[in-house]
């Protein structure tokens, strides 16, 4: 890998038979940096997204982390508990849907102090006051801590999953979909809100979408996939004012008819 990469991915590829999900996906992720992944549905970027955060075993390919204490590894040649604590502490991941990555039958506050507990914190009373502060970062007014979030906003909850998913500081944040099926002005509040904890906690990010605006606004770097190859990636501004792909050029001429 790069020597400064945090994470480097090679030849990934996922096939379903004859068709292919992803194929010889490669790049770099460094330090503080925000890949963002488009294409329309079925483009493969879902698949490629989970094959990198060990959600789906691909068929071919490494996905090498930095990690703090062993240096570079592939992440699929780690074990089961090696791959669950590091989803727990430097990877986090948002669903596009919020359920699938909360508990639902738990109190918001419980919600985040999980993770806290996942990586060995004990005080009830430190895991609380963090689950205030973070409910806080995220917009949750501090009366909802003991709430499920069966009786939030999908916006809330998308935000108390985001809070659930970050209170342990991890160094790599994979996002699907993070504003789908939200109300426009719901998605405008949430992408703000995104955007200053990324950048405030310096996280490098890789996040899914088919919506360009949602890139535009978080992404450094971009990828257009389509039938599970990239066909087009470099700087977010460069590709989306000047595509060079007749895809990608599709795809921002149909935003902009929009």
């Amino acid at each position: 890998m790069s020597n400064d990469a945090l994470l480097s991915v090679r030849g990934v590829a996922k096939h379903y038979g004859a068709h292919i999900g992803c194929s010889d996906v490669s790049f770099d992720l460094f330090p503080g940096e925000v890949m963002g992944i488009v294409g329309e549905s079925g483009s493969g970027k879902s698949t490629l997204l989970n094959c990198m955060a060990g959600h789906l075993a691909p068929d071919a390919g490494e996905v090498v982390f930095d990690t703090r204490t062993d240096g570079p590894r592939d992440t699929l040649q780690m074990s089961e508990p090696e791959r669950r604590m590091l989803s727990r502490t430097d990877w986090a991941f948002v669903h596009q849907h919020a359920r699938d990555g909360l508990r639902m039958g738990v109190s918001a506050g419980g919600n985040v102090g999980e993770r806290l507990m996942a990586v060995g914190a004990r005080n009830y009373a430190d895991i609380r006051s963090t689950a205030i502060d973070w409910l806080d970062r995220v917009e949750i007014n501090e009366s909802r801590i003991d709430d499920r979030p069966t009786t939030f906003s999908g916006g809330m909850q998308q935000r108390l999953q985001i809070a659930r998913n970050l209170v342990t500081g991890p160094r790599l944040v994979f996002m699907d979909e993070p504003t789908g099926g939200l109300d426009v002005s719901v998605q405008a509040r949430l992408l703000d809100m995104i955007r200053s904890l990324v950048r405030d906690m310096g996280l490098s990010a890789i996040i899914v979408t088919h919506d360009l605006a949602v890139v535009r606004l978080l992404a450094d770097r971009l990828m257009v996939m389509k039938s599970g190859h990239v066909v087009e990636a470099g700087l977010t501004d460069q590709v989306l004012d000047d595509p060079q792909h007749a895809y990608t050029q599709l795809l921002v001429s149909s935003i902009l008819q929009v």
